[in-house]
């Protein structure tokens, strides 16, 4: 089941785009992976969710929580 507060970070055709998950068209779309990476936090932070970072393989390389964690990490960055 899809949670709307989770954001993912893509690639939209020759530029990055922001996505809410379950939806099927981008929030807003960058030149840049690090632009998309900044928008897509906040979009996190406001929503209380989690930020996934997909790779140019669209598989999911980072992932960041900012809401109520069940299992938060135990080292920092």
């Amino acid at each position: 089941m899809p949670n709307s507060k989770n954001v993912h970070v893509v690639r939209r055709g020759d530029g990055w785009g922001t996505l809410r998950e379950g939806g099927e068209r981008a929030s807003s779309v960058h030149d840049t992976q690090a632009e998309a990476i900044e928008a897509g936090r906040d979009m996190a932070r406001n929503g209380h969710g989690e930020l996934l970072i997909h790779g140019r393989d669209n598989l999911i390389r980072a992932r960041d929580s900012y809401g109520n964690d069940p299992c938060p990490p135990k080292d920092e960055k």
